[in-house]
């Protein structure tokens, strides 16, 4: 594999330096380099999105004829490695990232119209309605009902883990529609065009970071056109399916990483070991440091691949489970080592230190106030888009044909 950048690549690569340059503000700036989730504080994020949107470059994995910048794999690396190093917010984009591909290939031209316009711009913001109590990782025993009533399906139940359903206007939701055969077979996708709908209430859920970014939404006869459904009746299992191919593997990991890694770096060259040098002196702390770049470099070459066959029209397939799970784990080691480099200063409780604009003074340096927060918020990433557990479940299903 040929990692070096063409001419044309360098160019790009220019560009998107000079655009950074000019359009990513000292306050949003700030905001990108103080997330202590998965996402930036939500405003800036949105303010990001516009931004981006304006360029045309809010939908980097889509095709020009649906609004995205039809750039190649190599294009949308070079854009997430510019944009984590000097960070930039990342977006909460869910839209773009997993209902629009989805939209792209079951939707109807009407359905296409409405909704991919509105998801490049950001007007349109969906959550994803998927988990509940008791059907996580095992979605196919999910219970939330949507009867038929003429044109409408009207649903009760409830989703939970629901990120940021309190910010959100749309939501693309798992339903079931039958109980007929097997679990899979009578599940329907929907598209919910108003998270204030009638019957939809939403109450936050605070996670161990103490933030709020995460819901159970409870629906109550919550009423939803029939148009609303992508692909056939009790075909939802299939859509979902294509949707968590995207989620696992259709963006990269490592541009986060290489960025972890330096925030890690920086935390052990202004933190002393136990003799008094600079951490990131002390040969032990040096070499796991080391070890957690070549993991990186790993998966880097992994992801390399997987971006050149979606940039052919492939489908990431099972390889995304597996670069969900080097992914995820390799980025709980990385928050690991980051609370050890802090040492005492993990301690202090400030999550105020990273709102929007915050300039009062903090117990815990700046360059380590995200630390805990990434350590603690990231405990889920084993288990969100699926556990780690099932994803081995799926590479011996489907690669190694166990």
């Amino acid at each position: 594999m040929d990692l070096s950048l063409g001419p044309e690549d360098r160019a790009f690569q220019d560009d998107v330096r000079a655009f950074l340059r000019d359009n990513l503000t000292p306050d949003l700036r700030q905001a990108g380099a103080r997330t202590g989730g998965v996402f930036a504080e939500i405003e800036a994020g949105f303010r990001w999105h516009r931004i981006l949107a304006k360029r045309g470059w809010s939908a980097t994995t889509w095709p020009k004829e649906y609004g995205g910048p039809g750039w190649t794999a190599t294009q949308r690396y070079i854009f997430a490695r510019e944009c984590t190093a000097v960070d930039a917010p990342r977006v909460f984009n869910m839209g773009v990232r997993m209902v629009g591909p989805v939209v792209m290939k079951f939707g109807t031209p009407e359905q296409k119209a409405k909704y991919l316009p509105g998801i490049v711009s950001g007007d349109i913001v969906f959550c994803q309605g998927y988990s509940e109590p008791g059907s996580g990782s095992d979605l196919a025993s999910l219970k939330t009902r949507a009867d038929s009533d003429g044109d409408d399906y009207v649903i009760n139940g409830t989703k939970i883990w629901t990120t940021f359903a309190h910010h959100a206007n749309r939501m693309f939701c798992l339903v079931r529609t039958s109980n007929e055969g097997k679990p899979q077979e009578g599940i329907t996708f929907l598209l919910i065009d108003d998270i204030k709908t009638p019957g939809l209430t939403i109450q936050p859920i605070i996670t161990l970071a103490g933030d709020h970014e995460v819901n159970q939404v409870f629906f109550d006869n919550v009423r939803v056109p029939k148009a609303n459904r992508l692909g056939p009746e009790n075909a939802g299992w299939t859509v979902a399916k294509h949707l968590l191919e995207f989620e696992r593997g259709g963006e990269a990991y490592t541009p986060n990483l290489y960025a972890r890694l330096e925030d890690v770096r920086r935390i052990a060259r202004e933190e002393r070991a136990d003799d008094s040098a600079r951490l990131i002196e002390a040969r032990d702390f040096a070499e796991r440091l080391a070890a957690m770049e070549i993991e990186i470099q790993a998966l880097e070459m992994i992801e390399l691949q997987v971006l050149s066959d979606l940039s052919r029209g492939k489908n990431p397939g099972a390889i995304s489970s597996a670069m969900k799970i080097r992914g995820s784990e390799t980025l709980q080691k990385l928050d690991g080592l980051g609370v050890e480099a802090l040492a005492y200063y993990a301690t202090p409780y400030e999550p105020e230190a990273r709102t929007l604009g915050w300039n009062e003074p903090t117990v815990t340096p700046d360059y380590g106030i995200t630390a805990v927060p990434l350590f603690l918020n990231n405990r889920a990433a084993t288990i969100y888009a699926g556990s780690n557990e099932v994803q081995r479940n799926i590479i011996a299903k489907a690669v190694l044909g166990l």
